[in-house]
């Protein structure tokens, strides 16, 4: 565990993104005496890598009993949360009793086995690098997903173009660029090259000290080629695409927040992620798809779907060219998804309410039957 975090000698809350907002919510934790607060770095089944300033390595944490029956799955610490821990640095571990509010929150909506509606990926990351490389995973739909998530999580993204070294000529790249752009509205694109170095020296302009930085991609766009770039050594494993149909293996297998060199912050390298379902509120939508918004302020109708309705100013930016078909059937399938992800939930809600009003159902039946019992006596 040492050397998971990349801070070297002992680590100081302010190089780990701590600040004056967070001193006042850890007043507003009241934490016990002793406690500490601690950034969480790794995250394993289980146990959490945390790091505190009172030692230079991560210790071992473990959630305190009350916590985690108390927490729900989604409540848990994640990779980047403050958490409110009771250091043991001679046993290497620690107790972590609770987690901070967190101010931004990458989400999906869970795979069917997770036990919640929605997981964390990370928390309190700042800006968001969305990695796509140069090759046949160029996929402006997937971008504009990742785009909708970093959006919603409250941090501000950046479109990294990676692997410009694959170029035949400038003009492929210059074409690739031009089609984040569009997919992007209005969001930094980035062309770099972790070979020739192109491009990373823009990317160190979203960095500085304090700051958290996820990278998040599919496999085999060359995230962990990237992190490296930036990290200034080769410390995270890099595999090769396969070559028969460009595409990746998983490299990174877990998440993990290293530091990166001369105080320029912190990096969040992700695993590539095979789904990725929206848990969106629908502000994260329309700032990835800003454009169809704009549009949409100038229909008839307030509830318009777009679909016909009498008055529809996007269908009448379709008609006349200024909207992409693309743009809107990238906006039409994240939308449906939206729909149905907000249907599901008033079931569950429902599901859930009528289990709670049976339950009260059942008490107060009990609580009759006692209480006639105790008139015949």
């Amino acid at each position: 565990m040492t050397g998971v975090s990349g801070v070297t000698g002992r680590a100081t809350l302010p190089a780990l993104g701590w600040d004056d907002a967070w001193t006042e919510a850890w007043q507003a934790a009241a934490p016990g005496a002793g406690h500490l607060p601690a950034r969480v770095v790794a995250a394993h089944r289980g146990t959490w890598d945390v790091l505190t300033a009172a030692g230079a390595a991560a210790l071992e944490g473990r959630v305190a009993g009350r916590l985690r029956h108390e927490a729900g799955p989604a409540e848990l610490p994640v990779v980047g949360d403050w958490v409110v821990v009771d250091a043991r640095p001679a046993e290497r571990s620690a107790t972590v009793h609770a987690v901070l509010p967190r101010r931004t929150q990458l989400r999906r909506k869970a795979p069917a086995d997770h036990g919640a509606p929605f997981q964390v990926l990370a928390a309190n990351v700042d800006v968001v690098l969305v990695a796509t490389s140069l090759n046949r995973e160029l996929n402006p739909r997937r971008i504009e997903r990742y785009l909708a998530m970093a959006w919603e999580s409250g941090a501000r993204p950046v479109v990294v173009l990676t692997k410009v070294d694959l170029a035949r000529d400038p003009v492929e790249v210059a074409v690739a660029e031009a089609q984040l752009e569009e997919v992007a509205a209005g969001v930094p694109v980035v062309a770099t090259s972790a070979v020739s170095g192109e491009g990373i020296g823009a990317i160190r302009a979203f960095l500085w000290a304090g700051r958290t930085v996820a990278l998040v991609g599919s496999s085999g766009v060359g995230k962990s080629t990237l992190a490296n770039a930036l990290l200034g050594e080769e410390r995270l494993l890099v595999r090769a695409i396969r070559e028969d149909d460009a595409r990746g293996r998983h490299t990174t297998v877990s998440r993990q927040l290293v530091a990166l060199p001369d105080g320029e912050g912190l990096l969040l390298d992700t695993p590539g992620l095979r789904e990725l379902g929206l848990w969106d509120d629908g502000a994260g939508l329309d700032l990835a798809f800003a454009d169809v918004a704009r549009a949409a302020e100038a229909c008839r109708f307030t509830d318009c779907r777009h679909e016909g309705e009498p008055g529809c100013a996007v269908r009448a930016a379709l008609d006349d060219g200024s909207l992409g078909a693309d743009r809107f059937e990238g906006w039409q399938r994240l939308a449906r998804e939206e729909r149905f992800r907000a249907l599901e939930m008033d079931a569950v809600a429902r599901r859930a309410e009528r289990k709670r009003w049976a339950a009260i159902g059942k008490a107060g039946a009990a609580r009759s039957k006692a209480e006639r019992g105790a008139w015949g006596r």
